[in-house]
């Protein structure tokens, strides 16, 4: 087995996947036109379809619980 710098083995590149908080869409990696908060200490991912949307809430900072 070969040795990355940084001392990890070389494995293959597993792609993680990210799920909208509104509707449960899952996506490999994040894309870009997805939305990103922190509510309450924890991270949130909305996609494209929910932060269209919900644009008006999100922009005004309320909470996902309003919207």
């Amino acid at each position: 087995m070969t040795s990355l710098p940084g001392g990890d083995s070389a494995q293959p590149n597993h792609q993680q996947y990210v799920v909208c908080a509104r509707c449960g869409t899952s996506a490999q990696g994040t894309p870009l036109t997805w939305s990103y908060s922190v509510e309450d200490g924890v991270g949130r991912h909305v996609c494209d379809s929910c932060a269209r949307e919900h644009i008006r809430a999100i922009e005004t900072r309320l909470d996902s619980d309003w919207w």
